[in-house]
């Protein structure tokens, strides 16, 4: 059985041989988040983001990790920007529970 730390090391060769694998990226991001490295988790997210926008997972887990770490107006924006791309895309599922994600938080604020 391959445990988590062993799991992350073999994502970074993976990436080390495919940098720019969306798919890669976001893997290292949820070892990271496993591990509760969520520093790490954030910058591999925020790189997805910015290089990968089309990337739909990437916005539901980002906003969940930025609503306890920098509070949910950046969750907020992050799950409004996902829900943008996710219509575009016409991922009705990952819309879904982007604004499910994003209406449980106004929902808190009443």
């Amino acid at each position: 059985m391959i445990n988590t730390s062993d799991r992350l090391k073999q994502l970074e060769t993976f990436l080390a041989d495919s940098p720019n694998d969306a798919f890669i990226l976001f893997a290292i991001a949820k070892e990271h988040e496993g591990l509760n490295n969520t520093d790490e988790a954030i910058r591999f997210y925020r790189q997805l983001e910015k290089d990968h926008s089309d990337y739909v997972g990437t916005y539901y887990h980002l906003g969940k990790i930025l609503e306890k770490v920098e509070g949910v107006d950046a969750a907020i924006k992050v799950y409004t920007n996902g829900m943008a791309v996710a219509k575009a895309q016409g991922d009705r599922h990952a819309l879904s529970e982007l604004a499910g994600a994003r209406m449980e938080i106004d929902e808190d604020m009443d």
